[in-house]
């Protein structure tokens, strides 16, 4: 598992060295907020020039946080071994060649794999930068405000990313969003061995292949299980991936109890403060990446906005979200850290319902507004359950605690796009009325996506182009409204969850 930060090095002396190694380890962070949003935006760029089915579009999505989710914990305790800040030096450079790469890719099938490197890469960075940080900031106080910082810099990069983003597509092609990566992780590079200091765990737990290979058996069948269920419906190849997910993550939890040094402490489970925290952690992403997920497209494709004024409309959200992660680090003096992440998860579900109404009356004003909501549920939900996810363990295990939480993050990210994705597609599908006289790859690409429907009535005569885009326009609308209906009952269930468990702890 990954402990808690003892370690063979000590933090940097001068307080401002502090914060300048802060600011260099926010930056992988920042990156990889700004990369989710990113390629929300740019999915229809994608869509148009590549080609892709609607699973090939969902695991371009899909397969980055897969691979993210499955690795953190034994990227965490390697990073234990070799040294937090080698493992975090050498995902950055990994990472920002990989998305060189992946800016190049001929094919929806090259780019699916670029991304599942980039996931390989980006699992190096993550747990190093919070264990790092622990290590850095040795006073209680001053800790707490480097992880709020910490946090804060993954709703920055959302709010940058539609700027930057919507710039890039505008005026490049779409792989300018990967080459975003290059630029971004440079400071790391060269500033990082300076400012940084090396951070090992003295007594580390060995790497276990066993467990690595349980925890992908896990994650990989779960969300195809998920993906197939919602395209075709409750089959044997539906079943038999759920099944396998079921046995593997029950022979993990099996090994890592009857271990010595388990690679991940799954007792922590046992305390209900820090379960409550966990699910918040992961839905509230599952809320935001699901959210973005037909947002975007609705804005560019049933809307007609360019990528840089779709991005605009979302920025006041996001910019919520950021106030509302500081705010609420005030707030919990007066307002227990229960009552505000439950309020959070309500905001959340206020925020699909809005949506539910904006797929029926077509409203980006009322999009806006809904997005303002979401993400003022998400900044006060993630921010306090990060923390709670913490202090509901000793600080022994606060390593172990900390990979859980990442942990959390990328699989609400791959949930959010698999579940509510899945289901807009198949509501699209069912939908969607295609012309007379379109070829078979035309209907085959124009009956899977809107990207697509939008790339095949470029070539049609006026009469059939304006038939086929407001029959898929309608198509999705009715998915974003399946779907959102779907998000608003889980940020319910989740709100409810929360205040049980979370209010224990209070």
């Amino acid at each position: 598992m990954l402990p808690a930060p003892a370690t063979t090095a000590t933090s940097p002396s001068g307080t401002r060295s502090r914060w300048w190694a802060l600011a260099v380890l926010t930056l992988p962070v920042l990156l990889i907020a700004i990369d989710n949003t990113v390629l929300s935006f740019a999915l229809p760029a994608i869509s148009e020039a590549l080609s892709p089915s609607g699973q090939q579009l969902l695991w371009i999505v899909d397969i980055y946080s897969l691979v993210l989710a499955g690795l953190l914990v034994p990227m965490g305790s390697l990073g234990d071994r070799l040294g937090r800040r080698r493992l975090l030096l050498i995902g950055a450079t990994g990472f920002a060649v990989v998305s060189a790469l992946a800016a190049f890719s001929p094919d929806a099938a090259t780019l699916i794999a670029a991304r599942a490197l980039m996931g390989f890469f980006g699992a190096m960075l993550m747990p190093a930068t919070l264990s790092l940080i622990r290590n850095i900031f040795t006073d209680p106080a001053q800790r707490r405000t480097a992880i709020a910082i910490w946090a804060a810099a993954f709703s920055g990069g959302a709010a940058l990313g539609p700027i930057v983003g919507g710039f890039l597509l505008e005026h490049f092609a779409w792989g300018s969003v990967f080459l975003l990566a290059v630029p971004v992780m440079l400071p790391l590079l060269i500033l990082g061995p300076v400012l940084i200091p090396e951070s090992k765990d003295p007594e580390p737990g060995p790497v276990d292949p066993i467990s690595v290979v349980l925890v992908l058996a896990t994650m990989a069948p779960l969300v195809y299980a998920i993906k197939t269920l919602t395209d075709s419906g409750l089959g044997p190849v539906a079943v038999l991936s759920a099944l396998v997910a079921a046995v593997s993550g029950i022979a993990f939890v099996r090994r890592q109890l009857a271990r010595a040094q388990p690679m991940l402490d799954v007792t922590l489970f046992a305390r209900p403060v820090f379960t409550g925290a966990v699910l918040a952690n992961l839905l509230s992403v599952f809320s935001l990446v699901g959210f973005l997920y037909f947002v975007s497209q609705h804005l560019q494709l049933v809307s007609g906005r360019s990528p840089m004024q779709a991005g605009l409309v979302l920025v006041p959200g996001l910019v919520v979200t950021i106030i509302a992660g500081l705010l609420v680090v005030r707030l919990v003096r007066y307002v227990s850290a229960a009552t505000l992440v439950t309020a959070g998860l309500l905001l959340n579900a206020l925020a699909f319902t809005l949506v539910a109404i904006t797929g029926t009356w077509g409203s980006d004003l009322l999009l806006l507004i809904a997005f303002a909501l979401l993400g003022a549920g998400l900044g006060a939900a993630e921010t306090l359950s990060n923390d709670l996810i913490l202090a509901a363990v000793p600080a022994r295990k606060a390593g172990a605690a900390s990979a859980i939480s990442e942990t959390a993050y990328e699989t609400g990210a791959v949930l959010g796009t698999a579940v509510l994705g899945s289901l807009l597609n198949v509501a699209y599908s069912r939908h969607v009325l295609l012309p007379a006289g379109l070829t078979d790859a035309q209907r085959a690409s124009a009956s899977e996506t809107l990207g697509g429907a939008t790339a095949v009535a470029r070539d049609l005569p006026p009469a059939g182009a304006e038939q086929l885009l407001g029959s898929a326009r309608h198509a999705f609308d009715s998915g974003v409204l399946l779907t959102s209906g779907i998000g608003a009952l889980l940020m319910v269930i989740a709100a409810v969850i929360a205040h049980r468990t979370l209010r224990r702890g209070v």
